[in-house]
């Protein structure tokens, strides 16, 4: 191989700058810190829990036994996060893997010794209960009151434990998955527009893909998906497993479904993620002049699924190193007010981000992180306006844990996953608003418009696809219809030819899609992208509108929503915004803007 060619590597962790760093010595200064303190609740947890059987004895016994559980809950957490947080920084790295199994083991040891909790408390006679609650229980109220929702899904002591103890197995298939995608797959080169050759990666193939060279798209496309064609038996086998591992789950804790179960976890009714789809379907036609304007904007005979990235205004060039990102953000992003702001710097400036990619290291971006410590931002930034975006959702994140974390108590501060896209998505669109208020090129705002437009065909749009995915596969599998590479294959394709309608080409590598989506191992968490950035698209608006008119009403009840964690169910959460997630208005709205966007750039174009 050449020099040229070895440059054209990802470098290794240890050649990015440490400026570029998240600082993960800010949860323990080392590893040995970090095997100290694992060695440490390893030993704890060899005891069997002394409150076992005692849980109806008194209140007192009862708020001692939860005490502890959250205390011990909270330090395992962070042995947990700092474990998987260092695996993913280069997931090749033997010493990390071993980290994070042993995090792993510990956390269903954890979970096994108070396997006995839930059934105990539900066990308790209601009224006695309810009295408890108002009087020495009132810190872990809604944590109960939860419980008793549950009531009916939770086994005996004896079959909590058995669960308990299979949920190492539970995560081997999504295990399975990321090892796969992440360590294992090799997509091979691709000649970029100016005849360099670079190599693959799941990280970079956003970037092919939005080349206003189609050749280069076409061949990123095609390398990529060559790929998980050529693994896609085992790629179906191990989505199946994954199905198969939840229906197990929602039949012992007498779910009517795996939809049901997973949607329970966060109190939202099936009849929202049904909603969803029906309202997205009812109004496709949408999605069919998207992609009509598309077809017409890039001049093309045809167009093809690697076209549908590929900015609908190549003559602009929006290249952005790290740097002007953040400034760009921060500019952005004054609506949400100065506090906010100073949170954003501090972000930036004190090791909470991971920004470049490097070689094993874990594709796309995230925000996680622990009670005790700032949030951590995982990027792999290349310098385009989607990564400047990318920023602003992480943030979105991150800054939400920090308001939870601040406002509440360890036991209440993470917050569910039906409004954890909420603060992203609501960044982005602020973000994208201020850019298209200041731009005065038409040529920008005409880049701007197709970005706007691309989030919604991206995450409205795209999610709610991948959630009618998930929905007609898990009930296919409910059915005893097997989930073969041909049968996922066949589901998929399918959907694509209905979203993306009559004027484009369905590729055939388009139908092996879903065997590169992540996601899918947490199963019915996409449906969320769309909701919450339905919700997001009404939140940004207030907010956006009320800093025009000097009117902080909007942007004092979102920071409510952001400092709620999960002390309130997420739908009541929301109705702190002014928003009903029970009902199809705020989708219906944003697909209204959507039309709004559309008409734009029909006119601009």
């Amino acid at each position: 191989m050449s020099d040229n060619n070895l440059e054209r590597l990802l470098p290794l962790r240890s050649q990015i700058k440490s400026s570029d760093k998240w600082r993960l010595e800010d949860i323990y200064s080392g590893d040995e810190s970090w095997q100290a303190e694992y060695d440490a609740l390893a030993a704890e947890l060899d005891n069997e829990c002394a409150y076992k059987g005692r849980l109806a004895e008194s209140a007192k016994t009862l708020l001692d036994m939860l005490c502890e559980y959250d205390s011990l809950e909270e330090r395992l957490e962070k042995i947990y996060v700092y474990a998987f947080l260092k695996l993913y920084e280069d997931m090749s790295e033997p010493k990390s893997q071993v980290m994070a199994g042993k995090a792993q083991t510990l956390s269903v040891r954890f979970a096994t010794r108070y396997s006995f909790m839930e059934s105990e408390i539900i066990a308790i006679p209601e009224d006695k209960l309810c009295v408890w609650i108002k009087n020495e229980l009132a810190p872990f109220a809604h944590l109960i009151e939860d419980m008793l929702l549950e009531k009916v899904h939770t086994l005996s002591e004896e079959n909590e434990q058995l669960l308990a103890a299979s949920s190492l197995m539970q995560s081997a298939p999504k295990d399975i998955f990321s090892q796969f995608n992440n360590s294992d797959i090799e997509f091979g080169n691709v000649t970029d527009e100016n005849g360099t050759e670079s190599k693959l990666t799941s990280a970079r193939f956003g970037s092919f893909m939005e080349s206003s060279d189609r050749r280069v798209r076409k061949e990123a496309f095609t390398k990529l998906y060559a790929q998980y064609k050529s693994h896609i038996n085992m790629l179906a086998a191990t989505y199946e497993a994954n199905v198969k591992q939840a229906r197990f789950y929602a039949g012992a804790r007498k779910y009517g479904s795996t939809l049901e179960m997973y949607l329970s976890q966060n109190n939202i009714p099936t009849e929202v993620y049904t909603s969803l789809i029906n309202t997205v379907n009812e109004n496709i036609q949408l999605m069919h002049r998207y992609v009509a304007l598309r077809k017409k904007a890039l001049g093309v005979d045809e167009l093809h699924m690697y076209d549908v990235y590929a900015p609908m205004t190549a003559d602009v060039k929006m290249k952005v190193d790290y740097k002007d990102a953040t400034k760009m953000v921060l500019e952005g992003l004054k609506p949400l007010g100065d506090e906010y702001a100073g949170l954003l710097k501090e972000g930036f400036e004190n090791g909470w981000i991971d920004v470049r990619e490097n070689r094993g290291k874990r594709s796309g971006a995230f925000s996680w992180g622990e009670y005790g410590t700032h949030p951590f931002v995982c990027l792999n930034y290349s310098d385009t306006l989607n990564d400047v975006f990318t920023i602003a959702h992480e943030m979105g994140h991150a800054i939400h844990t920090y308001y939870s974390n601040k406002n509440q108590p360890h036991v209440y501060a993470g917050y569910r996953i039906f409004v954890a896209e909420v603060a992203s998505t609501c960044n982005e669109v602020i973000l994208m608003k201020s850019l298209l208020e200041h731009c005065d090129d038409d040529a920008k705002k005409k880049y701007l418009l197709n970005h706007f437009l691309e989030q919604f065909k991206g995450t409205l749009f795209r999610q709610t696809m991948f959630a009618e995915f998930e929905m007609i596969t898990h009930a296919m599998s409910e059915k005893g219809e097997p989930l073969n590479a041909d049968n996922l294959c066949s589901v998929y394709r399918k959907l694509n030819e209905k979203y993306f309608g009559p004027d484009m080409v369905i590729d055939d590598e388009i139908a092996y899609e879903w065997s590169r989506i992540p996601h899918f191992y947490t199963p019915f968490y996409v449906y969320q992208y769309a909701t919450g950035f339905s919700a997001a698209i009404a939140i940004a608006t207030k907010i956006t509108d009320g800093y025009k008119n000097g009117d902080n009403t909007a942007r004092e009840g979102y920071f409510r929503f952001l400092s709620g964690g999960s002390s309130m169910h997420p739908i009541e959460l929301l109705k702190l915004c002014g928003i009903d997630m029970e009902t199809t208005g705020p989708v219906e709205n944003a697909l209204k803007v959507f039309g709004e966007l559309l008409d734009e750039m029909e006119k601009i174009l």
